[in-house]
């Protein structure tokens, strides 16, 4: 294969579209064959903050934590000029505007000792392909042993929307960042993450956390996770977490990314209230959202109808009395640093949960 050719229903890689620099080395085609790609995120732990942006909070993923007790002990300056404008200026500019009243921008003529463009404008990427599904999970670059502060994640790059949970999504990223910087409420307890995608935030979890089961659904993926564990054991190691990789099917009635679906973000708050119904002690749900805004021609304006059918949700569980368990919603402000390097958007939003009994 000499060259990928996306398609038109192709969704691309939000972390990675942002670092066209970066090499990324493809490793492998998974079961489907879609290219897998092998990324390295480096953790920041000397950094006291590496926010972008201030975000006031893929979309993909939940975090549920029992409260078991722990095992063991433990104003940039305005530009200047800037609002400022004066006579001789705008005659200057005047003179160099088209008959359509648009800026027309004089450039040099070419002469014949400008040097030819060496090559094309934009590089061309050709992957090889380096090991195949088939193939040991561990190759003998993946034994190797890899430094504490380095998060290695095989993903893809481009996938059908169907499969938009093989790729890293930022809310995975600002999930990690808020468990790091957490690491008191999850030390000791079980976690349990739904649609954890490549399984990047339950890795990170299993760095403080007893037991981690990472669930999600495709035999596919669930493998991919498996890898991604195992690629990682040096960081899981070192906290004593154990990671466990389960199908957890949402959609499933025999049980008992996501926020961009009206239908599955229905199934996962369904599936948390039952989960929640089944377990003995309180419990907290963290859930890491990205508003993904588009215009639409029924309210002719900007607008995010899953994330308002999201936020009814929480105002719904927040109005539940069944006389068992009470709920209690919070906005997590993301104010907290940065271990992570990616693009902390606005849009990034994380919510807790807070389950208890009734007594």
């Amino acid at each position: 294969m000499d060259e990928v050719t996306f398609k038109s229903d192709t969704v691309l890689s939000d972390v990675h579209l942002y670092t066209p620099n970066h090499r990324h080395l493809m490793v492998r085609l998974n079961g489907m064959g879609q290219p897998v790609f092998l990324s390295q995120f480096k953790l920041l732990w000397n950094r006291d903050s590496r926010t972008d942006s201030g975000a006031e909070g893929d979309g993909r993923g939940a975090l549920l934590a029992e409260e078991t007790p722990p095992s063991g002990p433990g104003s940039a300056r305005p530009l200047p000029g800037s609002g400022h404008s004066d006579a001789t200026s705008q005659v200057g500019l005047g003179t160099r505007l088209d008959e359509d009243g648009d800026l027309d921008v004089e450039r040099r003529p070419p002469t014949a000792s400008d040097p030819e463009p060496a090559g094309p404008p934009r590089d061309k990427v050709h992957p090889t392909i380096l090991t195949q599904e088939e193939e040991d999970p561990l190759a003998d670059g993946a034994r190797e042993s890899s430094p504490r502060d380095i998060v290695r994640i095989e993903h893809t790059m481009a996938t059908p929307l169907e499969d938009v949970g093989k790729q890293v999504w930022r809310g995975a990223l600002l999930l990690a960042d808020y468990i790091l910087f957490q690491r008191d409420l999850f030390q000791g307890r079980t976690v349990l993450e739904l649609g954890a995608g490549t399984g990047l935030a339950s890795i990170i979890a299993a760095t403080v956390a007893r037991t981690v089961y990472c669930t999600d659904v495709g035999a596919d993926l669930l493998a991919m996770c498996q890898r991604n564990i195992a690629l990682n054991g040096h960081l899981t190691a070192a906290g004593g977490g154990v990671v466990k990789v389960k199908e957890l099917d949402w959609l499933r009635d025999d049980l008992c990314t996501v926020f961009y679906d009206d239908d599955l973000t229905d199934a996962l708050f369904e599936t948390l209230s039952r989960l929640a119904h089944k377990l003995q002690n309180a419990c907290t749900a963290i859930l890491s959202v990205e508003k993904r805004l588009n215009f639409t021609l029924r309210h002719l304006d900007v607008t995010c109808e899953a994330y308002d059918h999201f936020r009814s949700w929480l105002r719904r569980l927040e109005g539940l009395a069944d006389g068992r368990l009470r709920f209690a919603v919070e906005r997590v402000e993301a104010s907290f640093p940065q271990l992570l390097v990616y693009e902390r958007i606005q849009q990034l939003e994380l919510w807790k949960i807070f389950v208890e009994p009734v007594m």
